[in-house]
């Protein structure tokens, strides 16, 4: 069993629910819980109510499930400003209700939430600088942000939609690709474009360093001192 110090240190890192971060707040809520082995009864319905019958083990789990929900409602309240409080049913003494009925309050709205992720998904261009991996899993985190709203976005279609948003720099690598019959998984995706990008790093680099770009560089400050 936790001490109160070991408690105290935990639940000092979930931070307070305000207007725009319900979503954080209820994730560190839950890893804390899970985390001092206290979401129990975040995880397990109400056991039945003990009897005169019940077995040492039913006692034993009602005993745990009781002291889950009890601590877990209490560092619940505790991150939850008065105010928010305040319109809460102080007659939900279930941990797992509790945490709904304040869900109820702040969730978003799924169709305005669908079309900025949408459009954020759209809109976003690889210029050809920093890091194409990172930026080929920020795409896939917005499609799965996309996918748990009940939008579907298929691994083929999230590879068209980076294809389709890579500088102009890879059109052969999408000609390439267009042309294949196989259609490639995402961490195949990934791994192509990695090298694609390596590639054309490499390309530039010699064409820079060749005998031919000194020459044509000397010829161009030649032509300058003439002028």
């Amino acid at each position: 069993m936790m001490s109160a110090t070991s408690i105290s240190a935990n639940t000092n890192n979930i931070p307070m629910l305000n207007g725009s971060n319900f979503k954080d707040w209820k994730e560190n809520i839950l890893i804390i819980l899970g985390c001092m082995d206290l979401d129990y009864a975040i995880r397990v319905a109400q056991p039945p109510s003990l009897t005169d019958a019940s077995s040492a083990e039913e006692k034993q789990n009602f005993e745990k499930w009781e002291r889950s929900n009890r601590v877990s409602l209490m560092i619940i309240k505790r991150g939850i400003p008065e105010a928010f409080r305040g319109t809460t049913s102080e007659e939900v003494t279930m941990a797992s209700e509790y945490l709904a009925e304040i869900e109820k309050r702040f969730v978003k709205n799924d169709k305005a939430e669908t079309s900025t992720l949408l459009a954020n998904l759209i809109s976003l261009k690889y210029k050809g600088k920093g890091n194409i991996r990172e930026y080929i899993m920020e795409m896939a985190h917005i499609a799965s942000k996309l996918r748990a709203l009940k939008l579907e976005v298929s691994e083929d279609l999230l590879a068209h939609l980076v294809l389709i948003s890579l500088h102009a720099q890879f059109s052969q690598f999408k000609v390439s690709y267009n042309c294949q019959r196989e259609k490639w998984t995402l961490n195949e995706l990934i791994s192509y474009c990695v090298q694609e990008e390596e590639r054309l790093k490499q390309e530039i680099t010699e064409i820079a360093q060749s005998p031919r770009s000194s020459k044509d560089k000397g010829k161009r400050k030649n032509d300058v001192e003439k002028v």
